[in-house]
This record gives C-alpha cells, structure tokens and sequence, in this order.
C-alpha cells in the first residue's frame, strides 16, 4: 500500500454516533459491575429530544437504564435547551434477554458471532497507530478540552480532519487540517479560526513535529456557520464510526462495531486481541507495518482462520513471526477474555477517541519477551 497521500477524520465525544456509543458502553459498564458473566448487545439512536434503547441483556441485577443515559447526556455538556436535546429527553427502553441460541455457543466458552476481525499496528507514531487518525484523534480530545477551559463559548459535538503527504511510505508533511465545531453564534468565524489555530492547531503541530501548514489549509466550519451541535441536527445511532475507532481507514476493517457488546462478542475482543498481537510484532521490531486477520463462527473455541500481513516491511522470516505472535495470547474467546482481563467496567472511556493508541486500555500492553 503506498500512499501519496492519506486522510483520516476523528469526531468529538458529543457528535451524535459517539454519544449513542458512550451510552451503549456506559449500560455495558453498569451491567458488568453488577455481574462479570452479563451478556450485552445494547443499540443507542438519539435524535431531537430523544433517546430509544434496544437490545439484548442478560444480567444477574437490575440496570437502571434512565439513569445511565441522563448522566452520559449531562456530562457530555448538553446542558443548555437551546441545543434541543439535555437529560430532561424522552428515554425509550426496549431490552429483552439474549438469545437461547447464542447462549448456547457462549455457555460452552465459544465465540458469542461468527466474522473477522483485524488488528493493525505501525511505528508512525508513540501509539504505534498511523499518523493521519492519531494527530486527529489528538485534535479532538483537546477540541473538547479547550470547550471546557479557554474556549468555553464551543459547544457539544465537532468533528477533525487530518491529511498526511507519504513518502517511501513514511509520513512526510502535513497538508491540511479541518475542524467543524458548533459555537454561541456571537462569536465571528474569524475569532473561532483565529483561536482554534493559537490554542488546538499549532500546539498540535507541535506534538508530533511538523510542518507548520500555510493558514489557507486550515478550514474551520466549511459553511461559515455552525450553531447548534448534537442530536437535535443528526440523528445518531451505536456503531456508525468503526473507522474512527480503529485506524482511520488504514487497514482493513471486520464486519462489526465495539460499542455496547460484552466480550463474549469476538468482533469486539478478537479486534482487541489482533490489536494486541500487531502491536507487540512493532514493538518487538520483527516489522514497521503489521495488520492480523482472526476470524471465527458462533460458537466457535478457536479462529477458524488466523493471518499476519507485514507488507514488505518484515524483518525476520514469516515463521519467526508467526510463532512469535501466536505464542503471545491465546485466541479462544475464553483466552481473550482472560489475557485481556475484559469482564471489567472499562468500556464506556473507548467509546471516545477511538479503541486503539490508549496506553492505558490492556489490549495497548507490550509484552516484555525478553
């Protein structure tokens, strides 16, 4: 893959699929406190006013869904009724309990869906993500910041945008940045261009040591008016950015979203665990650029297919890495779930500046082979 080029866009915690993603794993997070073996499948869809729940959820207590929704909604910052959507929505809940005949593949340790999954990783970056998505995740979580500090005339919701020159497949130059954030319409385009630029664009161009672009490639709100943000201009639903939440559209993707699953379901922890496996081949320095392919069926105890892809950038032979990386974690489902310690409340913060690059999150952990 070589990439003259490469753009990748990341949304803030408010927009309204990333809303409907931290409810899903906030309910997620609610029912594993309760019990560690809850089985969750949970979709979010926010619009004007109003919140529906539906799915799936089999829990040994009781989940105060209302409650959970209201919180995520006030502390996202949709506090104000002139954005037409606070805690004080409509919540609409339609939950029944799982399947007997997925519980049946789960109860015997198997994969709660069959599908692939990938997991890439590369040295572009401190994170071992790719340039374009990490820098715009970067912009923001910091976009969200300054709405909280400096630049409290933002409002919920925004989205960035970063594009990337390549050369000899290796980041070269930044192009361009794009925001698109809603803001109190007292306040002029230019004074939001002229503060987004001092306060978020060049401490980031900072951070990752560009170039410092010509102003002209820097596009703030490209209609020249943004007032209101959230549900209330763009219905949201659960799972709509899986680009953002894994590698911004480098690499491929599995055929399903993370948030509002338990880790029963593969196409969330089997991601994790290639996630893993790519990341420590980059970090043991056996390649620069690595993607991992698992793939399983319902009820399945191991993947029925499991691949590493190097893209020339290998630096020992293809058997040398592969039994290093099967070696590192065990892709059963129950192995995952175990490596990964992943029957913990630790999933509604993922819903949020993407799954992958967070130190902080285990499937991030490098393993010491040494």
């Amino acid at each position: 893959m070589n990439y003259p080029t490469f753009t990748s866009e990341s949304v803030c915690a408010g927009h309204p699929d990333k809303i409907c993603d931290q409810i899903s794993d906030a309910i997620l997070d609610e029912a594993l406190r309760i019990d560690p073996n809850s089985r969750v499948a949970i979709e979010t869809l926010v619009t004007k006013n109003h919140v529906t729940l539906a799915g799936e959820i089999t829990c040994a207590g009781k989940i105060a869904f209302k409650k959970i929704v209201k919180k995520v909604i006030k502390d996202l910052g949709f506090d104000n009724p002139e954005f037409n959507f606070d805690q004080n929505a409509i919540i609409d809940v339609h939950v029944h309990h799982q399947s007997c005949d997925i519980a049946m593949g789960v109860d015997c340790d198997g994969a709660g869906d069959q599908g692939m999954m990938f997991g890439y990783a590369t040295d572009e970056t401190e994170h071992s993500m790719p340039l374009p998505i990490d820098m715009a995740h970067t912009l923001a979580q910091k976009l969200d910041e300054l709405r909280q500090s400096k630049l409290k005339y933002l409002r919920p919701d925004g989205k960035t945008q970063v594009t990337i020159s390549y050369k000899n497949n290796k980041p070269d130059k930044l192009v361009n940045v794009v925001i698109a954030v809603p803001h109190d319409p007292k306040i002029e385009l230019e004074q939001l261009r002229n503060d987004l630029w001092k306060y978020l664009v060049l401490p980031t161009i900072e951070k990752y040591k560009l170039n410092v672009i010509d102003q002209k490639d820097f596009i703030v709100n490209g209609t020249g008016k943004w007032e209101i943000g959230g549900p209330a201009t763009d219905t949201g639903v659960t799972g709509r950015k899986i680009v953002v939440d894994t590698y911004g559209g480098m690499g491929r993707l599995g055929g399903g979203c993370f948030s509002g699953k338990d880790p029963s379901k593969v196409d969330r922890s089997a991601a994790y665990a290639a996630r893993f496996i790519a990341k420590n081949i980059v970090a043991a320095g056996f390649a620069s650029r690595v993607e991992v392919q698992l793939a399983y069926f319902i009820g399945s105890k191991l993947p029925v297919n499991k691949s590493i892809e190097t893209f020339g950038t290998g630096k020992k032979s293809q058997k040398e890495i592969e039994d290093f990386a099967w070696n590192l974690i065990d892709l059963s489902p129950k192995g995952i779930i175990k490596a990964l310690k992943l029957r913990r409340p630790i999933y509604q913060k993922t819903a949020a500046y993407g799954h992958f690059g967070n130190s902080k999150y285990p499937w991030e952990k490098i393993v010491n082979t040494k």
